[in-house]
């Protein structure tokens, strides 16, 4: 499994879940465009898979912005090539009774996690329409699936990832361009360690008695993005260790 020859665009790829399908991605021969908000993070997964050998990119700037992610999709075609393969990682995630989430924090995550996969792939799919080829790889959240408590606006937010993914699958279906989600379940990241959850006693209630790790979500992508992947569009693919079953 091979992407060799091919052009990925990683938005949120500056530590996480993101870094890890960078690196990912990377290996199996791809130049990656890293793109975060977070510039020196960018870089250094940047940094991480030259060292190794490979071709990246890192690129600060705003996802959710359209400016930025038309001057950031300028840059990456300019220095590598046609974008082929769209990873939407970049989103934020809170913690908050529905009643005091107020109107500006429901907007920020909505701006955040969904009108970003919005833009960036309006900006970077007509590309692969004229060539024939693409693969978008959104990643959305098992909470979408299953609910959460105290996180209405991120659970929405996730939702409309998956109808996103669902509606330009069947637009694009004829194309050679696959659009599929990847909800990842507890996942071990920086992110998740920032939140009130106890890591550990959360992972112990999980089926698989363990977090998951970010390199779990990063090979789940690579497929999705690789050839093989051809005849798989509008799919849920979760990485979950069988906390959802679906």
């Amino acid at each position: 499994m091979s992407l060799k020859g091919r052009v990925a665009v990683v938005t949120g790829g500056g530590r996480g879940i993101g870094e890890a399908i960078a690196l990912v991605l990377a290996a199996k021969g791809a130049a990656v465009a890293v793109w975060d908000l977070d510039g020196a993070g960018a870089e250094r997964t940047a940094a991480a898979i030259r060292e190794a050998g490979g071709t990246a990119l890192a690129v600060a700037g705003d996802a959710a912005e359209a400016s930025a992610v038309a001057a950031a999709a300028e840059r990456t075609r300019v220095e590598l090539g046609p974008v082929g393969i769209l990873v939407n990682n970049a989103g934020t995630t809170a913690y908050q009774p529905f009643t005091s989430i107020s109107e500006e924090s429901w907007d920020r995550m909505i701006g955040i996690n969904l009108k970003g996969p919005f833009l960036v792939t309006k900006e970077l799919v007509p590309g692969m329409l004229d060539a024939g080829w693409g693969r978008i790889i959104n990643i959305s959240s098992s909470s979408a699936q299953t609910g959460a408590p105290s996180m209405a606006h991120y659970v929405a937010s996730k939702g409309g990832v998956i109808g996103l993914t669902r509606a330009l699958a069947i637009e694009y279906v004829a194309t050679g361009v696959t659009v599929n989600h990847v909800p990842p379940g507890f996942i071990d990241t920086p992110l998740v360690r920032q939140g009130p959850v106890d890591v550990e006693a959360a992972a112990a209630t999980m089926p698989m008695k363990r977090a998951g790790l970010p390199e779990d979500v990063a090979h789940a992508v690579a497929y999705l993005a690789s050839e093989e992947a051809a005849y798989v569009t509008g799919q849920t693919v979760s990485v979950n260790g069988g906390r959802h079953l679906g």
